[in-house]
């Protein structure tokens, strides 16, 4: 049966204090990610936007064990702390039967670009490790700069819309696609989740932690200042999101995809993009484009499906 609301725990194991910005998304799923450890993790956290908000020293909003590692290696860190209580319980130091669940955590930086080798090992390795990559789509905790998940056409100090360039970016760009990777690397199991799906997302989490291996979970993440949107629109544009096809909740399972949010009819990319002003400087012509990378993305996830899960634009 799925997991209702009302059966997520109201235990806290992340705490309030900390300094992330209102209605920022990555607070919301660190909320949750803390709930489904119930105590019982150890997350190794890369630098980024949660690691320097949640943890201003001599406080911590953390309810279990953490440790902040640099921005390339928290894939890596993990895989040491996995490796390690191997050790441990085979030389008898540690009781064998004790559950330890290690959980890296990262942003999009952390993970497209500088991580992404350390996270490649770590998912070739097969270390038993969850790696959650909250995605809000730049830089943000240092400035809002371009990351390799940065979608065409949003503004970001990097890539400001100018005369030679109106759409920022300096030519035409799909980024990068975690399902393949995780494909391409056998894993046994991938997800997606988005705050806007909060019962979604938090069963994906409890499914992840209970299976063995390495697991890779893309979390959706508004930024309210790198996006330019309102304290209060993060779950409406993260259900937008979701709604036009520009975001698929979906799971990768034993060679298997699966959409666990179906769209029978999608909304126009242009109501998602339109409410956030990093992408208010689009013209006619490059909303089509948009428009017509997500068909081609939502069309390839269809094919993978083996079914329409994902419908027509409704005008």
């Amino acid at each position: 049966m799925p997991i209702r609301i009302w059966d997520i725990p109201r235990q806290e194991y992340f705490y309030s204090g900390h300094r992330l910005c209102p209605g920022c998304g990555a607070g919301i799923i660190m909320r949750h990610l803390a709930k489904a450890l119930g105590g019982r993790g150890i997350i190794s956290h890369a630098t980024g936007c949660v690691e320097v908000s949640t943890t201003y020293y001599p406080e911590s909003s953390w309810g279990v064990p953490w440790i902040h590692v640099a921005f390339e290696n928290a894939a890596a860190v993990a895989s040491g702390i996995e490796a390690a209580y191997k050790v441990l319980k085979r030389k008898g130091i540690v009781d064998s039967e004790k559950e330890v669940r290690v959980v890296a955590v990262a942003g999009d930086g952390g993970t497209f670009d500088i991580g992404f080798q350390a996270l490649s090992g770590m998912l070739e390795r097969g270390h038993d490790v969850l790696y959650l990559v909250y995605d809000n789509e730049a830089y943000m905790n240092t400035g809002i700069q371009r990351s390799g998940s940065t979608p065409f056409g949003a503004w970001t100090t990097t890539t400001p819309p100018g005369k030679n360039w109106p759409y920022g970016e300096w030519r035409y760009k799909i980024r990068k696609d975690l399902l393949l990777v995780a494909m391409a690397h056998n894993i046994p199991y991938y997800a997606t989740i988005n705050p806007a799906y909060i019962t979604d997302l938090y069963e994906k989490i409890l499914k992840a932690l209970s299976i063995r291996g390495p697991k890779l979970i893309h979390a959706f993440s508004p930024c309210t200042p790198g996006w330019r949107i309102n304290d209060d629109d993060t779950i409406r544009v993260s259900r937008l999101a979701v709604q036009t096809g520009v975001w698929i909740n979906l799971e990768y399972e034993n060679g298997v995809v699966r959409v666990t949010t179906p769209v029978p009819r999608r909304k126009p990319v242009e109501e998602y993009l339109m409410i956030q002003g990093r992408f208010r400087h689009l013209d006619r012509k490059a909303i089509e484009l948009i428009q017509k990378q997500v068909d081609e993305y939502v069309e390839r996830i269809n094919r993978l499906v083996g079914r329409e899960v994902i419908g027509p634009v409704e005008r």
